[in-house]
């Protein structure tokens, strides 16, 4: 899991797909974190992201480092806990300014039951289950 997550810190960016009904969504996002041997994504309950994950946790990301790319998929499972939401903050000061630990909005999620596929055109894929 070390290995997915500094991927995608190093991407700095990427897309995450949800479902709307049966229109798939997606959009950027920039929060990846590691929290007790869990890899964590935030956002806030007020987006329509966090009500289409509540909806239909199954996710899938990607991003690019401009060499290779890595797609994870999984569950997503919102994690509510002060300690949490203190841990991706605390990695993302700039947040801040928008969230707070005890607010009713920060939303902290981990993946459960992911599978990470990191792929070039020059090698074999690599495939990562935590």
């Amino acid at each position: 899991m070390q290995r997915v997550y500094d991927f995608l810190k190093k991407c700095g960016t990427y897309y995450l797909a949800t479902v709307e009904g049966d229109q798939p969504r997606v959009r950027p996002f920039g929060t990846i974190d590691l929290f007790e041997d869990k890899l964590y994504i935030q956002t806030g309950k007020v987006k329509e992201v966090s009500k289409q994950i509540q909806a239909n946790p199954k996710v899938e990301l990607s991003a690019f480092d401009g060499e290779k790319w890595i797609r994870v998929a999984g569950t997503l499972v919102r994690d509510d806990r002060i300690e949490a939401k203190t841990h991706m903050l605390d990695a993302y000061p700039n947040l801040k300014n928008m969230y707070s630990p005890e607010d009713d909005n920060t939303e902290v999620l981990y993946f459960k039951d992911a599978e990470a596929t990191i792929c070039a055109f020059t090698e074999a894929p690599v495939v990562i289950r935590f």
